[in-house]
């Protein structure tokens, strides 16, 4: 039998999407002599969660996003999580004005755009829910701008197809902000892989699998990997291992034997869009408007109606609606689902099934949903809407986390988590949304956990100089707010203005 070929690198990188490519555009700019291999089980760059026909393309700010900003039950809303968010969002874009500055971008208009965010909302309750909610983020200076209307003439102006054909005397109200943004992040991902292979120092393995990963006694790793088309086999030896495989790290994550590994359980959660492509509609809608999110719906199934921008194809989607599958990805198996459950973790996932009804529920009455069904569901948003100008369409698929508390039990999270082992010499990405509009925050988070030393040591110069706001809040500092988003903006020719620090009244800062 003939040797299996063995490749020794510095880093290997499972996953061509938005996690990996992030990964290792920084590992490039902090040590260029490391040498990479990424491995895709697909023939394609981005093509499964980092897909732009697969993901929002939301660049997730919590502007228009209501799930960021629960109302707590002594009726106050809870900014805490939104705050969070905007503030790695602006790190995301720092990142990306950084390498356009670096010419590592050519065009930054090939993946991000600028598309106002509008929540909107209907009926008393939630009117009063999203006026307290403007007011709530008004104290703070990362939000301000964000206009509030309950007057459907002006919201015309702004959403003309959520108006026309509407009763006037329906009690509604919107928020708007022009500094939100509409990203492709498979086109963001593709940038990110071409840099890294034409550098030299990467190999990129398209429909190649990697099936097993074991821990050598000198702390690297050991990595099999298949060619899907030949059936060859490798052994790749690699100091560090990232897992960016989106639902299929999980299973990776799980063969790696960590002791981390075995506190995590996955639920599957798909998705469809309607997709709508006549000009004389899109042409008459540009921005993203998120409503509320139905009881146990996971955020990713928040209802809105966006624009988007792919390549040279402008469109409205309206979604996602969910779908239930067992498989962990868009072009997965089907025994994905029965082969993560172990025997360290089926009591988790039984514990979580029957702890979560309203979500199962919500999952049942998604199913059930004829095309008209779906079309009825469009006109809360789009009253008018025909149903010969919209299409459905498949979105993608996303494993949601069971997490098994040691003290609280297990529980279903909605959001991501970077999951690494105690050296440092492994790490993986589980979870959902927000992603890839945070995925430069997840990849610092990654890179401090699985090498403190570098990163507080040789690397601090180099990340300051690409993140101004690397260990600072921009909320906190009204002139680096104001520098950083100026430069961004200007760099990603995005049609926003950041305030000069005494333009506009202070506001008190909320706890």
């Amino acid at each position: 039998m003939a040797k299996r070929k063995e490749i020794k690198t510095d880093v290997v990188l499972i996953g061509a999407g938005i996690m990996s490519a992030t990964l290792g555009a920084f590992i490039n700019e902090l040590e260029p002599g490391n040498t990479i291999h990424i491995f895709e089980r697909l023939g394609k760059v981005a093509g499964e969660s980092s897909d732009a026909w697969n993901n929002a393309g939301t660049g997730h700010s919590a502007l228009c996003e209501l799930n960021y900003t629960p109302e707590k039950e002594d009726g106050t809303i809870d900014t805490h999580k939104a705050l969070d968010i905007i503030e790695q969002f602006e790190v995301s874009k720092q990142f990306w004005a950084y390498l356009v500055k670096e010419k590592q971008i050519r065009d930054p208009r090939v993946f991000i755009r600028t598309v106002p965010h509008m929540s909107f909302v209907r009926g008393s309750k939630d009117v009063k829910y999203l006026r307290k909610r403007h007011e709530a983020l008004q104290h703070y200076k990362l939000f301000r701008g964000m206009q509030y209307s309950e007057d459907p003439a002006l919201i015309k102006k702004w959403i003309p197809l959520v108006i026309e054909g509407r009763d006037p005397k329906e009690k509604i109200a919107t928020t708007y902000t022009e500094l939100g943004t509409d990203v492709d992040y498979g086109a963001l991902t593709k940038i990110f892989i071409d840099n890294m292979v034409a550098r030299g120092n990467t190999q990129l393995h398209l429909l190649h699998e990697v099936y097993d990963l074991i821990r050598q006694d000198d702390g690297r790793w050991k990595v099999k990997v298949k060619n899907m088309t030949t059936g060859e086999k490798m052994i790749v030896y690699s100091r560090f291992v990232f897992i960016g495989a989106g639902g299929g790290s999980l299973a990776l994550l799980q063969d790696s034997d960590i002791p981390e590994s075995k506190l995590y359980g996955g639920f599957p959660v798909g998705g469809q869009w309607l997709v709508c492509n006549n000009p004389a509609v899109v042409k008459k809608h540009k921005a993203k408007v998120y409503g509320q999110a139905s009881v146990g719906a996971p955020p990713m199934s928040v209802p809105h109606l966006d624009t988007r921008v792919m390549g040279d194809q402008t469109s409205i989607l309206f979604g996602p609606f969910a779908t239930f599958s067992t498989k962990f990805l868009k072009e997965g198996s089907n025994w994905d689902l029965f082969e993560s459950i172990k025997y360290w973790n089926i009591f988790s996932l039984m514990k979580v099934g029957l702890k979560n009804y309203d979500l199962e529920k919500y999952l049942i009455q998604q199913l059930r949903l004829s095309f008209a069904d779906r079309i009825e569901s469009l006109r809360v948003f789009y009253p008018n809407a025909k149903a010969k100008d919209w299409k459905l369409e498949d979105a993608g698929q996303r494993v949601q986390i069971i997490y098994k508390d040691p003290e609280k039990g297990a529980t279903l999270q909605f959001g991501t988590e970077i999951v690494a082992s105690q050296d440092g010499t492994i790490g993986a990405l589980l979870g959902a949304s927000p992603g890839a509009s945070t995925a430069v925050s997840i990849m610092l988070n990654l890179l401090e956990k699985c090498f403190p030393d570098r990163f507080h040591g040789k690397w601090k110069k180099k990340l300051k100089t690409m993140i101004p706001s690397l260990g600072e809040k921009l909320e906190e500092d009204d002139l680096l707010r104001y520098k950083v988003r100026t430069d961004t903006s200007a760099l990603l020719q995005l049609d926003w203005k950041e305030p000069a620090p005494g333009e506009m009244p202070a506001g008190k800062k909320k706890d």
